[in-house]
């Protein structure tokens, strides 16, 4: 009978008879044992140590305070390609890692842009501080408020189309009511003569919307047609003129540039028009324009001035019926599939929110991406 069957068969309890077998130990075999102890010794001693022969796992964040420290926004943990609108994010090498901290901050290296959980928050790096206010600033390092407050998109090369909404700040029950229900990709422009903007920024862009400001520029008639206080003018000198564009830029932060407030005289006159852009190519903005003048002299300028520029195809609600500016819409969307994208220009009356809202969520379903304005701007730096 086997081992295993006497065990199994055996009554409990009672137990198998073993036998010993003492192995010899001969001086060779008790000198091999004391060599494999001082091997295996020395080899733990050698992993254990931190230098030379192993570098520390290097401790890893995510939080804004210490991107804050390092100059990089970054999530808020990491993500997958395209979620929270960017591609999937890395770890830097560690030559990036701050000398002091031994930290490695992670960042989406496909963009510069700010995470949409932080895109409230103001880059210090971005700001100067002038007797006009804070102004926006290209950084030390190069970014540019465009790159750095763009809200993401998909990259993707279907037919897209921006929408951007201007006039907010002026009534505070329209701006709150607009901010929510206008779908996030589409852009805000932002009324320099409005109040509470600060406020309103932070809103915005806590919902996800990239945000412009709005500069009031000379029209033909003008003072009949009034844009509003500090409108920039073609009889004023350009010193008068960068004084109330910088008024303008002070009212608030996080936009990526400006579009004009009717400005069809401004527009078309090349020698008030350059230093406008100069200032704007200077402090890293883009420039829209409405497209309402065909005589603008913004497309040569902004080249020249290294402003990332853009110009609107249509001005949808000229006509503030519902039906006239679904109409509006639908064109748009003709045009941005026969050339692939295609920018709508308005404002923030209550039927324009309306429309808006609900063209652009069956546009949608018909593989119409809506994208910020930044996305289809002409960047000749890029």
């Amino acid at each position: 009978m086997s081992v295993t069957q006497r065990e199994i068969e055996r009554p409990l309890g009672q137990g198998l008879a073993t036998v010993s077998h003492t192995p010899r130990l001969t001086p060779s075999t008790i000198a091999s044992g004391f060599a494999v102890l001082a091997i295996l010794a020395a080899s733990s001693a050698i992993a254990l140590r931190d230098k030379p022969f192993r570098t520390p796992a290097p401790v890893v964040t995510t939080t804004p305070e210490v991107a804050a420290a390092t100059g990089d926004l970054v999530p808020a943990k990491p993500t997958a390609a395209g979620a929270d609108g960017g591609a999937k994010i890395i770890q830097l090498d560690p030559a990036d890692r701050p000398a002091s901290s031994g930290v490695v901050v992670i960042r989406d290296p496909s963009t510069i842009g700010q995470n949409l959980r932080v895109a409230h928050l103001p880059d210090p790096a971005l700001i100067e501080r002038t007797d006009s206010g804070p102004l926006p600033i290209r950084a030390a390092d190069g970014r540019r408020p465009f790159d750095v407050y763009a809200r993401p998109w998909s990259g993707a090369r279907g037919a897209r189309v921006a929408i951007v909404i201007g006039g907010f700040g002026i009534s505070q029950t329209g701006t709150q009511n607009a901010i929510q229900r206008l779908p996030a990709e589409v852009t805000i422009a932002f009324s320099p003569q409005g109040n509470s903007i600060g406020r309103w920024m932070q809103a915005a862009r806590q919902k996800g919307h990239e945000i412009v400001m709005q500069v009031p520029l000379e029209p033909f008639d003008y003072p009949n047609v009034d844009p509003g206080r500090n409108t920039l003018t073609v009889e004023a000198t350009a010193e008068e003129n960068l004084k109330n564009l910088r008024w303008a830029l002070s009212r608030t932060t996080n936009y990526t540039g400006v579009m004009n407030f009717m400005g069809a005289r401004f527009s078309a006159d090349g020698a008030a028009m350059q230093p406008f852009l100069a200032e704007l190519g200077k402090r890293g903005l883009l420039y829209l324009d409405d497209g309402s003048s065909a005589r603008s002299a913004a497309p040569e300028l902004a080249l020249k001035n290294s402003v990332p520029f853009a110009a609107g195809d249509a001005v949808i609600d000229a006509d503030r019926d519902r039906g006239a500016i679904l109409k509006k819409l639908d064109e748009i969307e003709r045009t941005a599939r026969a050339k692939g994208f295609a920018i709508a220009t308005g404002f923030a009356f209550e039927t324009t929110i309306e429309a808006v809202t609900g063209w652009a969520a069956e546009a949608k379903k018909r593989g119409i991406e809506i994208v910020p304005i930044s996305a289809l701007a002409s960047d000749p730096e890029r």
